[in-house]
């Protein structure tokens, strides 16, 4: 239980979350305490490196939503302010005039403020909702993201019937992610003028005027797949270009130059007059012509998050090599904007470009994050491609900023146990030389409550005699004389690194210090063991991957004496809860109870219930109708999770969102009925206004709860 403080100003009256007079009842993480922590989100350093503005996100489970806040600190931590004073959210805040201001949106529109909080001035009167901005090198122009009507998809319904709510689809991608695709983001150009002394924004232009396109990209991409150029002449943007089918098969996203001055555009990642091969719709492009070595130089996946270099010679990004993979490989790329030249630089880093800036050194072009071996940690390359890595900590860096002095940079780090907090790196020639300094720690008045589990790193053999790297993460005030009961835990994407990860749902710590030990593969499919291990589950879904989740929990009963083997339980969310529900079929009686969330269930269903069908035809090879379809695919059509439920004989709850259009909620409908018909004791928690996440303060309590009721009930 937690006592609240209200914050001046405030909505959220005396259930808004405060910092000072937190009291737990006990030293164990509890849902509660979660939700009472502060999320750290975007932070910019002033142009002269000596002050930081950020935003954190309170969460009010009464109240049931939450409000997000800008603060201000010195570049060493000291001199923390908040500067909200609206009850509205007030986000993405950003310095201009040379650092004499802060720009930010609040109710839809842009503001600007001293960097005391004081002098509030309203920049913008737009009948559109800002969602993002970035203001030009001079000042003199801003980019800002607005929504606009769109009925590429979803015809327009008749005037004279207002109150309809029937939508007619004409073509595919008609809802994406979590809504209805009705409007799309595009990003205009406006001019920054002074008026009465201060500044405003007038003549928005449209830099897609006409063109039916997202920008920036749907369901993640924000602010950051846009840079201006040093002269403030030219905008970097990413898009896909593509509607309808060609949108829902297709990753081909790709680098445009918008000239502000002309109003021409120019694709930096094809020639011109670049004609896209034919694609068969239905089969995985793999194999298929825009994936030929000679296509390959055209760069047909995804190109996202364009930067413009300090001396304004080049662009980089970060590109993946093939159409229709969505975990390719995140490659750095560098172009000449003079020659027109481009370099992949991080070739002998195989592994994922996570983040990256560019370098102001003799010694580097760029920092970057990626992950290796289960961290993300800081690298430096130089223009020779080679690559060094500058930290070896076990907690993951998450993002990655250069401080305007060229000597530092403004990171955030976490990891099983610690949320989000900000770093100031001063990278060194090595990881020995280089210093981290923390300079934030939102959440240490609930952490200094709190007894901390431990993590250490376990390898094993696999089936195919390779090795396997596992974490354990241990309960708090652990003894390794007792037994304890553990979870196998299963990791989604399926591509995701199972790293020093935070999460605010799948947490490992609140998980821990209900009394379980963890077990965190590091399976087949995951980045940081080269891409010959990460592109082994495309195509073997029930393969090597499920018998490395066995080895890795074979390996804990046989060489860990506090795992109990008799009450163990098998975790996971999205690819993890097919896992789960592939598992629940071939455990051998291993497991006493399954978790499953969002996880699919019948690949023949999912295989057109997605609205990402190149997900489906990446991983599947095929649609499941083709009379000709590979190897690969015939197997992962008869290994599907739902022609197993006559092996299913262990209790398992499923968990859905109604509105996940990625894995829809009939997969976890379907996976419940299966198990209750069967006569196996079941649960399903289905939440209507929900997507892949569960976003909102009181859902994401229930699922706590329900989530270990479930596990307490046949573990404990």
């Amino acid at each position: 239980m937690l006592a609240l403080m209200a914050m001046p100003g405030h909505t959220f009256a005396q259930d808004m979350i405060g910092k000072n007079n937190i009291q737990l009842k006990s030293n164990r993480m509890t849902p509660e305490a979660l939700w009472a922590m502060g999320r750290i989100g975007a932070a910019q350093a002033s142009p002269d490196g000596k002050q930081i503005v950020y935003q954190v996100g309170y969460y009010s489970v009464k109240e049931n939503k939450g409000h997000q806040v800008l603060c201000i600190m010195n570049v060493d931590g000291t001199g923390k302010k908040q500067l909200t004073t609206s009850a509205k959210n007030e986000t993405d805040a950003a310095w201009i005039e040379g650092g004499k201001r802060i720009a930010f949106l609040t109710g839809g529109q842009l503001w600007s403020m001293n960097p005391d909080g004081s002098d509030r001035r309203q920049m913008t009167h737009e009948a559109t909702d800002i969602e993002g901005f970035k203001f030009s090198p001079d000042g003199k122009h801003v980019i800002l993201i607005k929504s606009l009507p769109y009925h590429g998809t979803i015809k327009e319904n008749p005037s004279d019937l207002p109150k309809a709510t029937g939508r007619l689809a004409t073509d595919m991608n008609y809802r994406h992610w979590d809504h209805y695709v009705e409007s799309i983001p595009h990003p205009f150009v406006a001019d920054v003028v002074t008026v009465n002394a201060q500044l405003s924004i007038v003549n928005s232009t449209d830099i897609l005027d006409g063109e039916p396109y997202e920008c920036p990209m749907a369901p993640f991409g924000g602010i950051e797949q846009l840079d201006w150029s040093i002269d403030s002449q030219c905008i970097a943007y990413t898009c896909r270009k593509k509607e309808g089918v060609d949108y829902a098969i297709s990753t081909d996203s790709d680098i445009y130059l918008y000239n502000i001055g002309t109003r021409k555009t120019k694709n930096l990642c094809k020639p011109e007059g670049y004609q896209e091969p034919k694609i068969d719709a239905t089969k995985t492009m793999a194999k298929q012509a825009v994936n030929s070595q000679e296509n390959l130089k055209n760069l047909p996946g995804y190109d996202t998050n364009p930067k413009f270099s300090p001396d304004g010679k080049y662009v980089a990004w970060l590109s993946m090599a093939r159409n229709g993979y969505e975990s390719d490989r995140n490659r750095l790329c560098v172009y000449d904007l003079k020659t027109g030249k481009m370099q992949f630089m991080t070739e002998a880093f195989d592994s994922n470009v996570d983040d990256y800036c560019w370098a102001d050194t003799k010694d580097a072009v760029f920092y970057f994050i990626g992950v290796w071996h289960a961290t993300e940690n800081l690298y430096s390359i130089n223009w020779k491609g080679e690559v060094k890595q500058l930290t070896d900590y076990k907690a993951d860096f998450g993002s990655i900023q250069l401080l305007n002095n060229g000597k530092q940079l403004l990171m955030e780090r976490h990891s099983f146990t610690e949320s989000a907090d900000l770093y100031v790196v001063t990278p060194g020639k090595s990881k020995e030389k280089t210093q981290i300094k923390q300079i934030t720690e939102e959440n240490q008045h609930i952490f200094s409550q709190l007894a901390k589990p431990t993590s250490e790193a376990h390898w094993t053999k696999t089936t195919d005699g390779k090795d396997l790297m596992y974490w354990v993460v241990l309960p708090p005030d652990f003894d390794k004389t007792k037994k304890y009961p553990t979870l196998l835990y299963c990791e989604g994407g399926p591509q995701s690194p199972v790293s020093q990860f935070w999460s605010y749902r799948w947490n490992l710590m609140i998980m821990a210090s209900q009394g379980y030990v963890i077990i965190a593969p590091n399976r087949r499919g995951l980045p940081g063991f080269g891409s010959e291990w990460c592109e082994q589950v495309s195509g073997d879904w029930t393969g090597q991957c499920m018998k490395d989740y066995l080895s890795a929990i074979d390996d804990a009963v046989a060489t860990l004496p506090y795992v109990d083997k008799d009450r163990m339980g098998a975790i996971g969310a999205s690819f993890g809860g097919f896992s789960v529900y592939y598992l629940a079929g071939h455990h051998d009686k291993r497991f006493k109870c399954f978790i499953s969330h969002d996880g699919a269930f019948n690949l023949e269903s999912m295989y057109t219930d997605t609205e990402e069908v190149w997900f489906s035809n990446w991983e599947y090879d095929d649609a499941f109708w083709n009379k000709d379809q590979t190897e690969r695919a015939r197997r992962t059509y008869e290994n599907s999770p739902h022609r197993f439920v006559d092996k299913w004989d262990t209790p398992i709850l499923c968990i859905h969102g109604e509105k996940d259009y990625r894995i829809n909620a009939n997969q976890g409908m379907g996976a419940f009925n299966a198990a209750r018909l069967r006569g196996i004791p079941a649960e399903l928690l289905i939440f209507p206004d929900e997507n892949h996440w569960v976003l909102k303060p009181q859902n994401g309590i229930l699922w706590q709860r329900t989530f270990f009721n479930w596990l307490d009930r046949w573990l404990k």
